[in-house]
């Protein structure tokens, strides 16, 4: 077996391009946490208590909420072991079900999904930044909306730049707002040694002014699974994972438990400082709890939600692109999105597309005109989420299962996968087969952009 060329130039094109698999099992555990863990913890957690009715049953549910978590992560791990491929639920349905229902998945998390969550965790972001500086008044709409761009155009250049800058950041705001957690858990432990736990009470902690039916427990346990979103996005990047079929089940056993614990303990804090009904009517839950607790220094806690913010970006642009490219390897997207950066090694076509702001463009044009017609009532929502995910079956059928297009069509997609491989400086990944004659072979898809 012949020794790795080590590169010498940082800027050197190495034999081999390829994504690389530098995610080890910390990082993998900080982006599950990452991932799982964004702002609503800090800022608005009440969700399970408004629809269970009391303290008592509103634990109970996300602790069961863990579990159920933990169960399901564990089947995603099995398939992240058995279908080893980057791109989490679209790989897996693709390899399952077939191309369409595997587009439909895709179009719908590139349409809606992914921009739209970004978006609203950048703005978060920009809003507790500015916080501080407008402390009387909400900040300027445009100062916002500019900060929140500037996030996103930061972090995307950092996906573009190095995987391991991407993982080192992720460690880091990861084990910030676990420290920020801490402290609340800390102080919570506090309140309670100085008998400060009165609605913890066995007596009080399942007092209730209506008994919650079956809807309402249903709804509460539905919040509560919805906060553990983002359990599964470590199987976005399988093929960058170092050994994924020991670290995706470690990584797991890891962060869900450890998320569960700091879910539930920080819950118990608030109530420590806040009755019910206060936790409830606050409009930032962390926030109220630091001004309570934390004298002088109560901006630890805007501040935790801004490393919180932060690092959820930073992760749902690494994982998200990755399912961008994986598609496009696929063939259900334009093949300049499964090419990676000849040096650096980073998909930069799939993580323009990341933030791109075309999507939510169309997209809102698109309701705004259904508007239109007055969509009033709640069982329509739904129904016009389903037109959303059926519009990509014509699109399927135009551009890939069609294979007989015209001549000029072709030439004109590959004049422009070639001028963005040029801008991009990307090309395919070249995928290792069996070696002979002691010399591993290499698959040469990039002869076109060389010989261009």
């Amino acid at each position: 077996m012949p020794a790795k060329k080590v590169l010498s130039d940082p800027g050197e094109i190495p034999e081999r391009v390829a994504l690389k698999k530098e995610i080890g099992l910390t990082s993998a555990c900080a982006i599950i946490v990452g991932n799982i863990i964004g702002s609503g913890i800090f800022i608005s957690p009440k969700g399970v208590l408004e629809h269970a009715g009391s303290v008592g049953l509103a634990l109970i549910i996300w602790m069961l909420a863990g579990i159920i978590t933990v169960i399901g992560s564990l089947c995603y791990a099995e398939l992240g072991v058995t279908i080893p491929r980057s791109g989490g639920d679209y790989a897996y349905v693709k390899s399952i079900f077939g191309g369409l229902p595997g587009f439909l998945v895709l179009w719908s998390a590139l349409l809606v999904i992914s921009p739209t969550t970004q978006a609203v965790m950048a703005l978060t972001f920009s809003s507790y930044v500015l916080q501080p500086v407008f402390p009387a008044c909400v900040p300027p709409y445009i100062a916002s909306r500019l900060l929140a761009a500037v996030c996103l155009l930061l972090l995307t250049w950092v996906n573009c730049f190095s995987v391991r800058w991407v993982t080192r950041i992720q460690d880091f705001f990861t084990a910030g707002k676990l420290l920020a957690l801490a402290l609340i858990i800390v102080l919570g432990l506090v309140q309670i040694c100085k008998g400060h736990y009165e609605f913890l009470k066995l007596s009080t902690a399942f007092e209730s002014q209506t008994t919650p039916g079956v809807g309402h427990i249903a709804l509460a346990f539905l919040q509560g699974s919805f906060s553990y979103s983002g359990w599964n996005f470590l199987n976005y990047v399988t093929e960058e994972l170092v050994d994924p079929c020991r670290n995706i089940p470690r990584a797991i056993f890891i962060s869900i438990p450890l998320v569960t614990f700091v879910y539930v303990f920080s819950n118990v804090a608030y109530i420590t400082a806040m009755d019910p009904q206060e936790l409830l009517d606050s409009g930032a839950v962390a926030v109220t709890f630091g001004e309570k607790l934390l004298g002088s220094m109560p901006w630890i806690m805007p501040f935790s939600v801004v490393l919180s913010t932060f690092g959820g970006i930073n992760g749902y642009l690494f994982t998200s692109s990755r399912l961008c490219y994986s598609g496009a390897r696929e063939g259900h997207l334009p093949s300049l999105l499964a090419m990676i950066h000849m040096k650096r090694c980073t998909p930069i076509p799939a993580l323009l597309c990341s933030v791109n702001l075309l999507f939510p463009v169309v997209y809102l044009l698109f309701w705004a005109f259904l508007l239109v017609f007055s969509f009033y009532s709640e069982p329509l929502v739904c129904g016009t989420a389903l037109v959303i995910i059926l519009t990509g079956i014509p699109v399927y059928l135009l551009g890939i299962q069609w294979n007989k297009k015209p001549k000029y069509f072709n030439d004109i997609i590959e004049s422009m996968t070639i001028s963005g491989q040029k801008f991009c400086f990307v090309v395919f990944p070249q995928e290792e087969i069996p070696e002979e004659n002691g010399q591993p072979l290499t698959l040469n898809q990039n002869r076109k952009f060389h010989n261009a």
